[in-house]
């Protein structure tokens, strides 16, 4: 079942000129929200009458229609674009599934695999739950098409998802695991954007899709390459239909991160971690993205992967006495405050554990926490990096010059 039908009997009109426009080239190019021939009175009635699937169109065939050209990704590796005739586009996320852009007056071409999702487009009721994705939709200036939000305002340090939601134009709509589901189908959801924490709760996911709404699990955060997370942003412009903006946003942020100088290795070694709640250590592998901006601020990160561990995670957790061994000497700790809070001070991080105490960086003062905003500023990536080389090679850096870092007392 999907959250809007195929051809819409509540809108007989804009379904016969759905037909007539495939005729003549059918969505040649998605347009961005505000230019839809269709009214918000006919949109409403879509949105009712899709929830019940009726006829697929067979204007066209999914096994006629041919692919146009691809997306030439030069960092990202999660995700692939493939653009086919009449302004359709198949976004396939590794692991997560695969997606089909349909062009909003177009129909769903018949005959189309179960494992492909069609995606209407306008986009303009999301129920965004990945936190990571919101700054990729303000650098698009498209944080009017999030009307649904899995963290309430408090929880964001993006601006301008805190001012849509205390202006009211962007409501809470439970957490990621516990949606709303009332409040999500009353407003006409037409995509939930999902973490892949969304896999720890397969029944939300579930119950999301027999409501008829298609569930993208985002998987930026496994990229290997800070530039392959950026990227995604080139993903958000193929579903908003704001290909070229995005494409702009990207190579301005591109140049940005280029423009930082290529400093030489300082010899330095530093952990980025946090304690869980059962007393483990949850650490980046050493091929994630935040270990190679630590290389890129001219550190080393530590600890290595654990040989024979291969798995589709960007994070493991390891026993403490195991990372006491393995980081016990590395030249500066970064606390990671994205899932367990914010530290103000040396003794908070030590309630932890007091085998910290031990450490190389805790007795030479030369600890780190990042902010919360950290992860959600995805677009803010060169100045982590800044603040990265500031730690590894000044004693004490300037607090006003730093963005995502504070020193732990």
């Amino acid at each position: 079942m999907r959250g809007k039908s195929f051809l819409r009997p509540a809108v007989l009109g804009a379904g016969l000129a759905a037909l007539l426009a495939f005729g003549s080239g059918c969505g040649q190019k998605s347009e961005a929200a505000g230019s839809s021939p269709v009214s918000e009175a006919g949109k409403g009635a879509e949105t009712e009458a899709g929830r019940e699937e009726t006829a697929v169109s067979d204007a066209v065939e999914w096994s006629d229609m041919t692919v146009s050209g691809s997306m030439d990704l030069t960092y990202a590796e999660q995700f692939s674009v493939d653009y086919y005739d009449g302004g359709y586009a198949l976004i396939a996320i590794d692991s997560s599934g695969k997606y089909l852009t349909v062009p909003e007056g177009c129909p769903v071409p018949a005959g189309l695999p179960e494992d492909i999702v069609p995606v209407f487009q306008p986009l303009d009721h999301i129920y965004l739950a990945a936190t990571s994705a919101m700054d990729l939709f303000a650098g698009l200036d498209s944080v009017d098409r999030i009307t649904l939000s899995g963290t309430d305002a408090s929880g964001w340090y993006i601006e301008e998802a805190r001012q849509a939601m205390e202006a009211g134009q962007m409501v809470y709509a439970g957490k990621y695991s516990a949606p709303d589901y009332e409040r999500i189908l009353a407003d006409g959801c037409d995509l939930a954007v999902e973490s892949t924490m969304i896999l720890h709760s397969p029944e939300v996911k579930e119950q999301l899709e027999r409501l008829g709404i298609p569930v993208l699990v985002e998987r930026s955060s496994y990229e290997s390459h800070p530039l392959g997370r950026m990227e995604w942003i080139r993903l958000y412009g193929v579903l908003l239909g704001k290909d070229e903006e995005a494409e702009a946003v990207f190579q301005e942020k591109t140049a940005a991160l280029k423009d930082l100088p290529e400093w030489e290795s300082t010899g330095k070694t530093a952990a980025f971690f946090y304690i869980t709640g059962n007393g483990s250590v949850n650490v980046r592998k050493s091929g994630d993205y935040v270990a190679k901006m630590i290389a890129m601020a001219g550190g080393t990160y530590v600890p290595a992967d654990e040989e024979g561990e291969e798995n589709a995670l960007s994070t493991t957790n390891m026993q403490l006495e195991a990372f006491y061994a393995a980081a016990k000497d590395a030249d500066v700790l970064i606390y990671n405050s994205a899932v367990d809070g914010e530290l103000k001070n040396m003794d908070q991080l030590l309630e932890k554990s007091s085998l910290l105490a031990d450490f190389k960086a805790v007795k030479e003062g030369n600890v780190w926490c990042t902010g919360k905003n950290l992860f959600q500023e995805t677009l803010g990536l060169a100045d982590m990096i800044r603040d990265l080389h500031l730690v590894l090679t000044e004693e004490n850096p300037d607090p006003e010059s730093l963005t995502y870092l504070h020193h732990l007392p």
